[in-house]
């Protein structure tokens, strides 16, 4: 999904809302979808909609993707979901060569629509070209650059547009394994994905709901039909490929990945804590790792209750990673043993991960050494008498 600058995208909608509105449905509308890029915001691909109007030798790209990088904050007004999306128009050339400078494949399907579905389909673009409709409120879910797409379409061809029968519960997937398909190769990229994306990223997607990716939209509306005159015709042709480029395996590396990484780091803290008995030492050793359980603790506060995102909240993992941890980082800058804190939050963790296979919520195979680490400090710090590796110090405070 590219970033444009609003002020270019609002003239060229400004003119193309005047042609429309003056404009005979004689056109061909077009899905494009757009293959996988290297940027975070890119790797799910992207769709738009090509419109051509020979009459007038007009050939638009309609893009509901667009946000502007140089929004004031650009980074915390996202993060908190209030950066606004909207619709922007290119020349078809121009989309083309963004594209194949970024070696992206980009398919094209011309839609089988009659005069009164385009003549509707104008309205409706024409509507969203409005200075008060051009900007939305970004939903990764359920409204996106391929879900207004989708919306549109069933907006212009109404009752006749025919779904095909529902999957079973068994049989749908969630949004989490939809996305999980193009995380492959970006272990890091997951890893940091499935810790922000809560519970509502377990949802089972339905037919419809399985659109909000670009690919997942070209496979739903090419399996829909029209009715016509008691017949049906597909919604779109066959696909053609207007770009192609061999889109490299992805291959996760084993030695740089988040499990190996976080349970290598877990074998040196089990270690550290036999070898380290004194107080200086561990105490090196807590700052460093509740620094960082601090700093994801805060980060689950934000996402579960300071965001607009919807699939950030009723984030499970702040069971583990919960506002006790602060807690029990003061207690270790402080130098004072608070041992109900350690206990409370170890209690907390080890009954996350007890329970992690029941949660309605997928957890990422990465957090377990995490998981495990803190269970393995908190309760050296917690003075239970069971462990062997208590800190004897700690008695004195």
């Amino acid at each position: 999904m590219k970033g444009k600058y609003a002020l270019l995208f609002l003239v060229f909608a400004l003119l193309n809302h005047m042609i429309l509105s003056q404009e005979k449905p004689e056109a061909e509308v077009y899905l494009l979808t757009c293959g996988p890029g290297k940027e975070i915001y890119s790797v799910y691909g992207h769709s738009a909609l090509r419109i051509v109007i020979p009459s007038k030798n007009s050939d638009i790209v309609y893009n509901w993707g667009v946000f502007d990088f140089n929004t004031p904050h650009f980074a915390w007004e996202f993060a908190k979901g209030k950066l606004d999306y909207m619709l922007g128009d290119s020349s078809y050339d121009s989309f083309l060569k963004e594209y194949y400078a970024e070696n992206r494949w980009v398919i094209s399907q011309k839609f089988n629509l009659e005069s009164r579905d385009i003549e509707k389909l104008f309205m409706l673009i024409s509507d969203n070209l409005k200075s008060e409709n051009i900007k939305y409120k970004y939903d990764f879910y359920y409204d996106n650059c391929s879900s207004r797409i989708r919306d549109l379409v069933e907006k212009a061809i109404g009752e006749d547009l025919m779904y095909p029968p529902e999957l079973s519960k068994k049989e749908m997937r969630t949004f989490r394994n939809l996305t999980g398909d193009f995380e492959k190769g970006y272990p890091w990229t997951k890893f940091g994905i499935d810790l922000l994306i809560g519970s509502p990223g377990d949802k089972k997607a339905t037919f419809r709901e399985r659109m909000f990716l670009p690919v997942g939209l070209k496979d739903g509306l090419s399996a829909l039909n029209i009715r016509r005159s008691g017949k049906m015709i597909p919604l779109l042709t066959n696909p053609d490929v207007v770009l192609d480029f061999d889109q490299p395996p992805l291959k996760e590396k084993l030695f740089t990945s988040p499990l190996f990484v976080f349970s290598l780091l877990l074998i040196i803290v089990v270690i550290l804590s036999g070898l380290i008995r004194g107080k200086k030492g561990n105490t090196m050793i807590d700052v460093c790792l509740f620094l960082v359980f601090s700093a994801l603790a805060l980060l689950m506060i934000f996402s579960n209750f300071f965001t607009d995102h919807q699939q950030l909240r009723w984030n499970l993992n702040i069971i583990w990673l919960n506002p006790f941890i602060l807690i029990c980082f003061a207690s270790i800058l402080s130098g004072k043993n608070w041992s109900i804190w350690f206990r409370i939050t170890f209690y907390l963790a080890a009954g996350f991960l007890l329970f992690v296979v029941i949660l309605p919520q997928q957890i990422n195979k990465a957090f377990v050494p995490l998981i495990i680490m803190l269970l393995f400090r908190t309760s050296i710090r917690a003075r239970f008498i069971w462990n062997p590796l208590k800190l004897t110090y700690l008695t004195e405070l």
